[in-house]
Parts: C-alpha cells; sequence; structure tokens
C-alpha cells in the first residue's frame, strides 16, 4: 500500500514537472527539486549504465526494470506526459489570456523554493556564497538572451533537444525557454501538436544522450561539492525571476510559422509603470494572491512531505 502511494505521489510530481517543462521560463528541475525528488531521479537516471544494459541485451527485462529503478521512473514519466499532452493548451490559453497570475504564481513558487532549498545547507562559506552569486547572475543573463533563427535541419534538432534537456534537469534554467532561445520552441511544439514522429524522435533521442551526460555531472558535484552545488542551482532559481516577472512591455515581435505575430523582446516594468506604457489594468491584487498562492503551495508540499516522512 505504500508503494503504492509513493508511486501515485511520483506521478503527480511528475505532472508538475510536466506542467512547468511546457511554460518558457519555469523549470521541471525546480519542480523535482521543490518536490525532493531531485536527487532520486539523478540516480535513476545515472543507473542506466553499461552493467544494467547488458541485462537489457540479455532480455532480463524484469531485473533491468528494478535496477535502473524503473516504478519511480515509471511513475514519474506518465505523469511528465499527462501533463505535457493535456495541459499544453490549459497552459497556453493561460500565458496568452491571464499572464499576470500566471507568471505571478510562478514566481512566488520559485522565490519561496529558493529560499527552502538554502535550508539544506548545513555549513555556510564563502565558496557557497560565490556560488550563489554565480547561479543568480548566469540564469539572469541567459533569461536576457535574445531568441534566435535555426536551422531546420533534424541534427540541429538533436542538439536543441541534447542542449535543453540539461537545462530541463537545472532548477531555474528553463528547457523551454533553451529551446525559444534556440529557435525550436515552436517548432517541437508543432511536432507534439501534428504527432511529427520523426522530429519527436530525433529530439528525444537528444534529450536522452544529453540527459545520460549531464546528470552524471551534477551527481558528482552534489556528491563532492554538496553545499557550493546547492548554492549554485538556488542561485539559478532566483536569476531565473527575471523571466518570470509578471508585467512585462514586448519591445519586439517575431512572426511564427502560423503567420502569427509572438512576442520576440520584453522588458520589465513596475506595475504602476505596466499601467502607464500599456494602458492595460495591471490587475495587482490578483497578481499578488496568485503569488501568495504560490508560496503557500510549496509550503504545504513541504508539510505533507515531512509528514509522510514520519508516517
Amino acid at each position: 500500500m505504500d508503494s503504492i502511494r509513493k508511486y501515485i505521489l511520483t506521478y503527480l510530481k511528475g505532472m508538475g514537472m510536466g506542467a512547468a517543462d511546457i511554460v518558457p521560463g519555469v523549470s521541471g528541475g525546480s519542480i523535482a527539486l521543490i518536490t525532493g525528488i531531485y536527487e532520486e531521479l539523478l540516480r535513476s537516471i545515472n543507473s542506466f549504465n553499461g552493467e544494467n544494459l547488458r541485462l537489457l541485451l540479455k532480455f532480463e527485462f524484469k531485473a533491468f526494470f528494478h535496477a535502473v529503478n524503473g516504478p519511480f521512473l515509471l511513475s514519474l514519466f506518465l505523469g511528465i506526459m499527462t501533463s505535457i499532452f493535456s495541459l499544453s493548451k490549459v497552459i497556453t490559453y493561460m500565458m496568452d489570456e491571464h499572464p499576470i497570475p500566471l507568471w505571478s504564481f510562478f514566481c512566488g513558487l520559485i522565490l519561496v523554493s529558493a529560499f527552502l532549498i538554502l535550508k539544506d545547507i548545513k555549513k555556510w562559506s564563502i565558496g557557497v556564497v560565490i556560488a550563489l552569486i554565480i547561479g543568480t547572475v548566469a540564469a539572469y543573463f541567459i533569461t536576457e538572451l535574445p531568441p534566435t533563427s535555426s536551422p531546420d535541419a533534424l541534427w540541429f534538432t538533436f542538439l536543441a533537444g541534447a542542449i535543453a534537456i540539461c537545462a530541463m534537469i537545472l532548477p531555474g534554467i528553463s528547457g523551454s525557454f533553451i529551446l525559444l532561445i534556440l529557435g525550436k520552441y515552436e517548432p517541437v511544439l508543432n511536432a507534439v501538436t501534428e504527432r511529427d514522429f520523426v522530429t519527436l524522435a530525433v529530439f528525444a533521442l537528444g534529450c536522452v544522450i544529453g540527459l545520460l551526460s549531464f546528470s552524471r555531472v551534477i551527481s558528482w558535484l552534489l556528491k563532492r561539492y554538496y553545499s557550493i552545488t546547492i548554492g549554485l542551482l538556488s542561485g539559478f532559481m532566483l536569476g531565473s525571476i527575471n523571466k518570470l516577472w509578471p508585467w512585462k512591455i514586448v519591445t519586439a515581435w517575431r512572426t511564427s510559422s502560423s503567420g502569427e505575430e509572438k512576442p520576440f523582446l520584453t522588458e520589465n516594468l513596475l506595475p504602476n509603470e505596466y499601467l502607464e506604457q500599456t494602458g492595460l489594468e495591471p490587475k495587482l491584487m490578483l497578481g499578488i494572491v496568485a503569488f501568495l498562492f504560490g508560496i503557500l503551495l510549496v509550503l504545504g508540499i513541504e508539510r505533507f512531505a515531512a509528514y509522510l516522512k514520519k508516517s
């Protein structure tokens, strides 16, 4: 019964990661870190090694499945896929029609999470502080990068998948936003909508290669330099607030493949400046409520996780 409950919770956490990965600016890695499955996720990914792959080649499927923590990965993967295919339209609608409460919610969620994660650091040092600053500054500048045009070739789709998946497991750095920078966000989303399985297969292969390589780097850093790595990851989350800020003005537009005008470059504004420059209601109270809801959701998840550990 406990194992069933555990995998249902993992499935729900996967849904949270999938929902976050749809939004350019929010990282699925942040959700994994918030919900306490980040290190287990890395360990499970790293278990895809030569020894365990030999089990697969010998057709020892059951042994292979348990060796790679299959029940956990399957629950998580099903949750991620559920969100990607069921919530993509909802989140796209929210981004288009109700961006202020959506981004405010994520701001609250990410901000409180970064500070909660810093609580895991038992011993602070100059190195941890420097890592925190570097992470914050790096994420800030990454979110300032403008989207670019990119080749339509499959090799670039593979490369984009390998790079984006690295960002998806880095808290604070959004894989979707990296795809946007590389000019592959819309083509990949279109491939999902149009069931273009060739493009999706090449993209998925790039993701697998990037994931298996990069997860080992992060695991090694957490094992050798835990506090510094946690400081760096928290910094990434804090720096990503620049991208999540709810009140923005579009300074440049781009034309999508369907001929639709899409925001290309944006600039952050204070709520009163937003009203002055756009003439639109800043919906400050709604933004504050959504921001507080994001904070309360994370605190609730943390309390619930602590309760499950005790029970």
